[in-house]
């Protein structure tokens, strides 16, 4: 192999390791091969069980290194650190030493690297480069859709075969990519950073994603997925409902995003607040029924009302405190846009691990998070969330008229109770159903165990459970 002999134009975004096996490819080579240009100091990850290589692994090159892969391509270094993010990136176990004038490459995860990483598409990239192969692209949830081609280009960093789905079925996917860049516009406009716009929208729909097997009245979601599923996701369900969820609920997250950067959205959230009499959100409150409104569906409203401690909660928590003049709960940052650590959608790569090993050991309950189901956990750390944002509220309200002050304590105090109640029996129904003794659990929620089994008959029949 001649160095330079055959040009390998880089994608804009592009993985470095993603252009090292294209350059290969195009002098008809395995990458193995052309690594050897470097000295690797470790080893890339690979997917579980011993598979292949990771399609994220990323690899980080010294200065001598750099000029290699400039050679190589036929490509003058500038033009690859424009377009490569890891090209200038440095590390220290191989830029300094007293080899550091070798030619040498670390492997590391592209997510801590420069971000998420996923696959590119073929057609795309054969028409910038020339090459009908595999490449990998830094390439933020946001921009997904391939509107040339109807394709979602799907996460690299998960082991499953597909690197994108099928939207030809589903147009409006097409067209919420085509609505996104004025959503961040207008986020831009607002002093907002799009991204966190997007992730906030993304965990709330996200978390209604997770919600929805229980909505009798959904009907858009169940249609969408199975047309990426390529007609019918029922031979596989649950991988289809890890593997499609991001492409499924796109237009809604647009649309969500859309409808927290109008002013007037807020508005409705500090008026159901109670604006300066506070009261505990109404289950019915205008803003939670303006946002179903808006997503297309009237009846969401009272389901994300009540869905206390989840990230739209949050959100509406943060803009009303900021009316207000109030600080956050401690540890937590005020920003609105913020999203919580615990709002974040779990990744497809977790979730397939989850399922694989579910799959391995089906009901093993050895783990919590084996033996009880990924919605109830949800539920339950969500009620936890809610009686905490409804404490939060409470600082300072003891001044003022006796009244305000009474009616404040005694409506959040009451509904934080509420919530706690429910966790405690969702946390005892789903530790029950995983083998645990009532006995147990009636000891450690310090209820007598006959007041615990019948608020949870009662919660099974469907009928308010005693609080005992």
């Amino acid at each position: 192999m001649t160095a330079g002999a055959l040009r390998t134009v880089p994608l804009a975004g592009e993985l470095t390791s993603s252009l090292i096996s294209r350059a290969a490819d195009r002098y008809g080579l395995p990458a193995a091969g052309v690594l050897r240009l470097w000295t690797c100091r470790n080893s890339p990850a690979r997917n579980d069980d011993g598979g292949g290589v990771r399609a994220d692994a990323e690899i980080v090159l010294n200065e001598a290194g750099r000029a290699v892969l400039a050679e190589l391509c036929g490509v003058q270094p500038a033009v690859l650190a424009h377009a490569l993010p890891a090209f200038t990136v440095d590390d220290p176990k191989i830029s300094t030493g007293r080899e550091a004038a070798l030619p040498q490459a670390r492997w590391r995860a592209a997510g801590a690297v420069a971000g998420e990483a996923a696959f590119a598409c073929r057609s795309c990239t054969a028409r910038r480069t020339g090459q009908t192969v595999r490449a990998v692209r830094y390439l933020p949830r946001w921009e997904r859709a391939c509107v040339r081609h109807g394709r979602w280009l799907l996460d690299a960093d998960a082991d499953q075969p597909l690197e994108h789905l099928d939207l030809h079925g589903v147009p409006e996917v097409a067209a919420a990519q085509r609505r996104w860049a004025g959503v961040a516009r207008r986020a831009g406009r607002a002093g907002a950073e799009p991204g966190q716009v997007f992730a906030l929208a993304h965990a709330v729909v996200a978390r209604w994603w997770g919600e929805a097997l229980h909505w009798e009245r959904e009907e858009v979601w169940p249609h969408r997925l199975h047309r990426v599923a390529g007609g019918n996701a029922g031979t596989d369900f649950e991988w289809w409902r890890i593997v499609g969820r991001d492409a499924v609920v796109f237009p809604e997250v647009v649309a969500v995003a859309d409808a927290l950067l109008d002013p007037t959205m807020a508005e409705l959230a500090w008026a159901d607040s109670g604006a300066r009499r506070p009261r505990p959100l109404p289950a019915d409150g205008a803003f939670c029924r303006r946002l179903g409104e808006r997503v297309g569906r009237a009846w969401l409203g009272p389901l994300s009302a009540v869905d206390y401690g989840g990230p739209l909660i949050a959100w509406m928590g943060a803009v009303i405190r900021q009316r207000r003049g109030e600080g956050g709960p401690p540890g937590y940052d005020n920003n609105p846009w913020w999203v919580r650590q615990e709002h974040h959608p779990a990744t497809m790569a977790a979730q397939l691990r989850v399922l694989g090993r579910e799959r391995t050991s089906p009901g093993s309950g050895t783990t919590w998070r084996a033996a009880v189901p990924a919605e109830q956990r949800a539920l339950i750390t969500g009620l936890v969330n809610g009686a905490q944002e409804q404490l939060t509220q409470l600082r300072g309200a003891q001044q003022g008229k006796t009244v305000d002050a009474a009616r404040q304590l005694l409506g959040s105090l009451g509904h934080a109770a509420t919530l706690i109640d429910q966790a405690v029996r969702e946390t005892a129904a789903g530790a029950l159903q995983a083998g645990v003794a009532l006995e147990d659990l009636a000891q450690w929620a310090r209820l007598p165990a006959d007041v615990l089994a019948k608020a949870l008959a009662n919660d099974r029949n469907g009928r308010p459970g005693d609080k005992g």
